[in-house]
């Protein structure tokens, strides 16, 4: 049997190989499904959430194959019998996805993803898709609070060595989906074309005999439109050096402790009594949507964002689910009175004023659409077909398109970064 060495087969949970042997046992597994992924509830205190890491999802499902050290590893564990072994070795996801976009708003209840297939191969996808989806979201989700609060000041994304370090790739993908204009990821800037960028850190300043030397060494190679790092020492004499050093077109400096807002303020007047009018102000250190916020009206041209971002700004999870919702065409649901879910495969339309403002999100049962108003937009689109993925998915950066134009579309209300309701209803049918 051939070996796969980018399997993703094993980046799941022990008991959905439990369930699935026991399916094919009792005959159940055939049985066609429906699974759908929701979140109940946003994250305390977010309007809206952003939907990221589909693309990653449909990868991983084609990677999704148990090869000779997969099969190896469960029958060493005795994780399953010799038949689910068996059925495993041929596995290949053959059902429908559908789902909402990447970039696309979602609120309490939308259908962001629906899996349909038999209830064997569809079970099993379960940890992969909500690991992928649960990350990338809130990722993006805080992302795109920060971008807003930048509004339109460019931010990079400097956060890998504050999370794992494949996290790291794609928490930079999720938070380029969401307006950050840049990452210091080069893994991420080599698989998904996202600009890089970096400079230097104080360890370069502190390795120079001098912070003149340094700054001396740094411009000689990479010329004067580049970004110097005041802060080691003294902030006033930091930037006296970098533009006696650079001159006047120095390209921008940064500061990266202390309190900025201040310090960008000093910085500003010293350098525009230098002659630097045009150097740019970057700033950095433990940044996130409501500092960014509070900097607004400070001279600031860029952040660099780097905890706050990779880890969800405080909500590092999008905590969504994924539940059976259909067998064999009839409805099914869980009644817990915490954890109900609603029965049926759905679909959902946003509606929308004339003017372009979203008014609602309607999920309705999928084959019993409401009747669709001049601006109302049907949200899921299809991702996979009989197992393949559909052809010109959106890309990259059409996800970032979908969001600028999904957050202009918000009401007012829903834009603050304070506590409060979601920025639309969810209406259910």
């Amino acid at each position: 049997m051939e070996q796969i060495g980018t399997s993703t087969a094993l980046l799941t949970d022990h008991y959905e190989l439990t369930m699935l042997g026991s399916a094919l046992a009792d005959g159940s597994a055939d049985r066609e499904c429906v699974f759908e992924v929701f979140a109940r509830r946003l994250p305390a205190g977010r309007r809206y959430g952003v939907v990221a890491g589909t693309a990653r999802v449909l990868e991983a499902i084609a990677d999704f194959r148990f090869g000779d050290s997969e099969l190896a590893q469960l029958e060493q564990t005795a994780v399953v019998d010799q038949d689910t072994l068996a059925w495993l070795a041929d596995y290949r996801f053959s059902g429908q996805i559908d789902g909402y976009p990447e970039g696309e708003l979602y609120f309490p209840g939308s259908p962001i993803m629906t899996v349909r297939g038999s209830f064997a191969e569809a079970v099993v996808l379960e940890t992969l898709i909500l690991s992928i989806l649960n990350h990338d979201t809130a990722v993006a989700s805080a992302a795109a609070r920060m971008s807003g609060a930048a509004s339109g000041r460019p931010i990079i994304e400097m956060g890998g060595r504050r999370t794992h370090e494949q996290a790291a790739v794609a928490a930079a993908r999720a938070a380029y989906l969401a307006g950050f204009a840049t990452t210091s990821n080069l893994e991420a800037g080599r698989r998904y074309g996202i600009p890089t960028r970096g400079t230097t850190a104080h360890a370069f300043i502190l390795l120079h005999d001098s912070e003149e030397a340094a700054f001396r060494s740094q411009v000689a190679k990479v010329g004067t439109d580049t970004t110097l790092l005041v802060d080691t020492y003294d902030i006033s004499r930091g930037i006296e050096t970098a533009v006696r050093v650079a001159g006047p077109e120095l390209g921008a400096i940064r500061i990266d402790s202390g309190d900025v807002g201040v310090l960008a303020r000093k910085a500003r007047e010293q350098l525009d009594q230098l002659g630097a009018k045009d150097t740019r102000i970057v700033v950095s250190g433990d940044l996130d949507e409501h500092a960014i916020a509070a900097l607004r009206a400070e001279p600031v041209d860029a952040y660099g964002v780097g905890t706050s971002v990779v880890t969800g700004s405080g909500a590092p999870t999008a905590s969504m689910v994924y539940k059976l919702v259909e067998v064999d065409g009839r409805p099914v649901a869980k009644r817990s009175e915490d954890k109900a879910s609603r029965g049926g495969r759905k679909s959902a339309v946003r509606r929308h004023k004339g003017t372009g403002t979203a008014l609602e999100e309607v999920v309705h049962p999928a084959d019993n659409p409401p009747e669709l108003g001049e601006h109302d937009r049907v949200l899921p689109i299809a991702l996979m077909r009989d197992g393949k993925a559909v052809a010109d998915l959106p890309t990259l950066e059409d996800a970032r398109t979908r969001l600028r134009r999904g957050m202009v579309s918000l009401p007012w209300e829903g834009l603050k970064l304070s506590q409060g309701e979601p920025a639309i209803p969810t209406t259910f049918l």
